[in-house]
């Protein structure tokens, strides 16, 4: 049964323009009528309404299996190890990581003793050694844009693109699986192109591919954040395609900072911290007096759209928004919820569900970007547990509920894969 917004909005207790919002975030998906109205499945809205409602009894943790599994990982674009840890928590271990940015391979070192750590171009790095060495190849490469000069698509075409470099190292190690991750937003760069690009390349290497955009929220991380997971397996190899399946509670801002350590942090300037006194627990720039909304906007207050994230406070009820590379930006603000100030990088961790032994090098603005980059760890963990499920064939993990895809009851990629389930 379809509902209208505004019966919707009836279903759950909150106003319209929330139920706008949390479409609008990949919360809660509407489909349009002949009217062009927005429509709403009754039965997703009964699952938003447990998933709202139902918190985590576990509180804030950061998962760990006890056991160590015997397969392996090579790491590109590693970042400050969110992925890695993740992975290294559900039992994965990595024989090497490469990445180019100096304070975030030393803040691998840091934390990954004994590590091979390479801090190098990756296009200067020849894989051939580690041929059939290793059973996955994991890269959060950057989106670059692309050129389509051959009408296939195919691996020649992505040349002068850090993409062409996983699948380089893909093809020199030929591993079981290999596992790409990026932002939502690559499902419909340049119409679509792009991902059709890169699941063509893998294709030509001899994978089959399926994708999933996983939200974190609903995978034990204290964080409305969506990332979209490419997974390869190896065309020889009669095994399925395993996702992590959503929780039924998110863990909130208030479990995630219990406790958390004092740290470092960004200040506002005078004037902020003024203008951002006045907004309340969960409120933004909407939330304050129009005069006060103009000055504080300029000429951004007429101008259409949202812009929820200016003059931004967060809720303790709730994950936290999508943290970005600097809590005290204007477009991007994540206020503290009930003081008047940037969450520190401590709270960043927290949030992005590293431990408080983590150590990140560089300065404080280099650390608040390593970790408003990475992957969530939790997150990175479930997908770690699934890639050992497919490797090791037993697909009852006690963790995390899944998602088991075989290849014939796999729709052609599209819809299945736009949101996850």
């Amino acid at each position: 049964m379809l509902l209208t917004i505004h019966e919707t909005s009836k279903k759950l207790n909150v106003s319209v323009d929330t139920i706008r919002r949390w479409e609008k975030k990949g919360l809660i998906k509407a489909t349009r009528s002949a009217q062009n109205f927005r429509m709403f499945d009754e039965d997703e809205i009964q699952t938003l309404l447990q998933k709202l409602n139902n918190k985590s009894e576990k509180g804030f943790v950061v998962l760990k299996n006890k056991d160590k599994s015997p397969y392996s990982v090579i790491e590109l674009f590693a970042g400050a190890g969110g992925t890695a840890l993740g992975f290294e928590n559900a039992g994965l271990n990595h024989i090497l990581f490469n990445e180019l940015d100096k304070t975030c391979a030393e803040t691998l070192r840091n934390n990954f003793k004994g590590a091979v750590v390479l801090n190098e171009d990756v296009r200067s790095v020849c894989f051939s050694s580690w041929k059939d060495k290793v059973d996955i190849v994991q890269a959060g490469f950057p989106c670059q844009a692309f050129s389509y000069a051959g009408e296939r698509l195919g691996f020649e075409d992505t040349r002068g693109t850090l993409f062409f470099e996983f699948a380089r190292c893909v093809k020199e190690t030929n591993p079981k699986i290999a596992v790409g991750e990026n932002v939502k937003g690559l499902l419909k760069h340049d119409n679509g192109k792009t991902l059709k690009t890169m699941v063509n390349v893998l294709h030509d290497l001899g994978y089959r591919v399926k994708y999933k955009v996983l939200r974190s929220q609903y995978l034990d991380v204290p964080q409305k954040r969506e990332r979209l997971i490419i997974i390869a397996i190896r065309n020889d190899l009669n095994i399925p395609f395993i996702f992590p399946k959503e929780k039924n509670y998110t863990v909130s801002l208030r479990e995630a900072l219990k406790d958390c350590p004092k740290s470092e942090g960004q200040k506002y300037p005078l004037k902020k911290e003024k203008i951002l006194k006045l907004v309340p627990e969960g409120g933004y720039w909407k939330d304050l007096p129009v005069d006060l909304q103009k000055e504080y906007m300029g000429a951004s207050f007429y101008h259409s759209g949202g812009r929820t994230g200016m003059a931004r406070r967060l809720a303790w009820d709730e994950p936290s928004l999508t943290l970005t590379c600097s809590p005290a930006q204007k477009q991007t603000e994540r206020c503290h919820p009930s003081e008047t100030r940037p969450l520190t990088v401590r709270e960043y961790a927290r949030i992005q569900t590293f431990p408080d032994s983590w150590k990140f090098a560089g300065s404080t603005g280099a650390k608040y970007k390593q970790i408003g980059n990475a992957v969530p760890v939790n997150l990175a963990y479930h997908i770690g547990r699934c890639l050992i499920a497919m490797l090791s064939g037993h697909y009852d993990i006690e963790d995390s509920e899944v998602e088991i895809y075989k290849d014939e009851n796999i729709p052609q990629q599209g819809e299945l894969f736009d949101l996850a389930s």
